[in-house]
């Protein structure tokens, strides 16, 4: 599965890892404001690769937490998903916007193949001091180059590069920051 190849979603391991990861979800979910250190405890357990200051703003959702991968000060607003099937690398200082959706699932194009429940990923990475505006949608294997902007609504179905302002659907390169 972290490898790209096809796998089955309904796996008892993989199913289990899920469920741990939705009760992990609710406990972050539901937890106050004024709770600053059970917080921190969940988002340790949830996202072991997550770097210093990370801040979620709730609901957040995700598949495993365990293939994402972040570097230090990285903020996700409100109702963010992140299908972490394949590994999800996001550096330090990087924002999202409200209902931000990354998305390394994805399914097989033949529809017999399709049929018989295997899916696959592709890996995503998004770069230090990148700001992803609200309801943007990162599609599977997207690369992400560092100080870029991403517009709000935009869906990223092609890598960005770095130091640029790009935005719509599909999302396109506007200009250079």
């Amino acid at each position: 599965m972290i490898a790209g190849d096809l796998y089955r979603p309904d796996d008892v391991e993989l199913a289990a890892d899920r469920t741990r990861t939705r009760l992990l979800l609710k406990a972050l979910n539901d937890a106050r404001d004024d709770q600053p250190d059970v917080i921190a405890g969940i988002l340790k357990e949830l996202i072991p690769g997550a770097g210093a200051a990370l801040t979620i703003q709730p609901p957040f959702f995700c598949d495993y937490g365990y293939n994402i991968w972040m570097g230090e000060k990285v903020f996700f607003n409100f109702n963010c998903v992140v299908l972490d099937v394949a590994p999800v690398r996001i550096g330090s200082r990087t924002m999202f916007g409200p209902n931000v959706q990354i998305y390394t699932a994805t399914h097989p194009i033949d529809p017999v193949e399709r049929a018989s429940g295997v899916e696959f990923a592709k890996p995503i990475t998004i770069g230090e001091d990148v700001w992803v505006g609200g309801s943007a949608v990162i599609c599977p294997g997207v690369n992400i180059g560092d100080r870029s902007i991403i517009g709000a609504g935009s869906v990223v179905t092609k890598d960005i590069p770095a130091g640029v302002i790009a935005a719509g659907n599909p999302c396109k390169v506007i200009r250079e920051i």
